[in-house]
């Protein structure tokens, strides 16, 4: 089934879905937006054709009290020791084969210059520890702010 919004296949706009479930959106003949049954979402975001979205199921950008400044699926941010951290997730990932990414910003003269997921526990659905510190020593810390996203 097709439901064709002031539009053809070939212009305009339309939306259509078939019996599986799988839903369609297009535009001038071109998919821009799609659900497959399995629920993956696909978009077209400039680059000709839909392909699958894999989005950001976390993110944090705290400070080394560690004060919140902005988050999305993030409960809480633990402090482990100077330059160490627990970043808490409210709905735990579905494995824990996500990629992390952290990185900081130094306070003046402070030389951050590590910034890692930490080898003490590794990431799990729950949560994932992450590391800041000197290369020269390999001693940790604080950073002025820290971010943190996790895809999957």
């Amino acid at each position: 089934m097709a439901v064709t919004v002031n539009a053809s296949t070939s212009s305009g706009l339309v939306w259509s879905s078939d019996l599986t479930g799988a839903l369609q959106l297009q535009t001038n003949g071109t998919t821009v937006a799609s659900t497959a049954t399995n629920g993956n979402f696909a978009f077209n975001s400039g680059y000709g054709s839909a392909a699958t979205a894999y989005g950001c199921r976390a993110w944090v950008n705290f400070d080394a009290t560690p004060t919140i400044a902005a988050s999305g699926n993030v409960s809480s941010v633990t402090r482990n020791g100077t330059g160490d951290f627990t970043v808490n997730f409210t709905n735990a990932m579905p494995d824990a084969n996500y990629s992390a990414q952290y990185n900081t910003r130094p306070s003046s003269g402070a030389i951050v210059d590590i910034c890692n997921i930490s080898s003490v526990a590794g990431p799990t659905t729950s949560a994932c520890r992450v590391f800041g510190g000197q290369s020269s020593n390999g001693a940790g810390r604080d950073p002025v702010v820290c971010f943190f996203a996790a895809f999957r």
